[in-house]
């Protein structure tokens, strides 16, 4: 059956280019070997950690890859038997589409739990067609939230009571998508987190912002959440053909060391054009070396979490 993507009206030219593309970036991948070693498919379930792990997905710098990690993480995960809950936090939107949640209209929203103390559980909802992937959705009133946060009491800590109350379904991993900024909403995200997972981009700009997120990290840990630990930063958007994305990925590790994951995000058409179809990477084309990448990178995550 032919798929029509949400925002139809490409030309044939550019539709004949896609598929030149897309087709080279398949074929070339399932004759290489994945990044990390492994072929990305599937290999049974992976351990289950022993207690939930809350990943806040940071970078105030746009375009990095934060909705697109946090989606395609989370739906890697839980075709791995474990139970995710990914949880929209930026006022776009995004991880709500790609997820295929409506997040339209009125519909119950992270800023009616945020600003409303509405429960959790009357928010989540289940993923179609991935079991064991929930999402709480976002809608364009949370952009209104950094404002009416601010008179709150405890406003920094309303994401980490409601997720504390919500106790409805026992998540494996919880995974919150923050907005472009280093506002209230990412606030409270850091405040809820045990651990911070930060996507970078493998071009010089995406270095400049850092230092700003990390003194930001810095603070929340020293007056808010002293459990906030930095466990995991992905390397996304690599080309593997210019010499400046191999040396950010390089002047990255020797920065962090083991901090950084193995696994190399690269570029992906299949990865941009996923979420017009309302899914991951991972089901719109596990085959891609997008979704074989992704596939690793939650693989590692996994088992760094196992053997801890």
């Amino acid at each position: 059956m032919t798929q029509t993507p949400l925002n139809p009206g490409d030309s044939p030219l550019v539709r004949e280019a896609l598929s030149s593309v897309v087709s080279r970036e398949t074929s070339a991948q399932k004759t290489a070997t994945a990044p990390g070693g492994s072929t990305g498919g599937r290999d049974g379930d992976w351990p289950r950690p022993a207690k939930t792990r809350i990943f806040t997905v940071a970078n105030q710098k746009g375009g990095v890859g934060k909705t697109t990690t946090s989606v395609n993480l989370a739906a890697a995960l839980s075709m791995h038997g474990q139970r995710v809950l990914v949880v929209d936090l930026d006022p776009q939107g995004n991880a709500s589409t790609a997820l295929a949640v409506e997040h339209r209209g009125d519909v119950p929203d992270m800023y009616k739990v945020l600003v409303e103390d509405l429960p959790l559980a009357e928010v989540v909802k289940a993923v179609p067609d991935m079991p064991g992937l929930y999402c709480a959705p976002a809608t364009i009133d949370l952009a209104g939230a950094e404002i009416e946060l601010v008179s709150m009491v405890a406003r920094e800590a309303r994401l980490q009571r409601a997720l504390t109350a919500y106790d409805a379904v026992e998540f494996d991993y919880i995974l919150i998508d923050c907005p472009p900024s280093l506002g209230l909403l990412t606030v409270n995200a850091l405040m809820a987190a045990n651990e911070l997972l930060i996507p970078i981009q493998c071009e010089y700009y995406a270095l400049e912002g850092l230092g700003q997120l990390l003194r930001n990290v810095d603070l929340v840990r020293a007056h808010l959440n002293p459990t906030l630990d930095l466990s995991t930063i992905l390397m996304t958007m690599y080309d593997g053909r210019t010499r400046l994305a191999s040396q950010v990925a390089e002047e990255v590790r020797s920065h962090f060391g083991a901090t950084v994951l193995s696994t190399l995000i690269p570029r992906s058409v299949r990865v941009s054009e996923a979420p017009s179809y309302g899914q991951s990477v991972m089901t719109y084309d596990p085959g891609s070396s997008g979704a074989m990448a992704y596939m690793d990178a939650a693989r590692e995550i996994a088992y760094r979490g196992a053997a801890v």
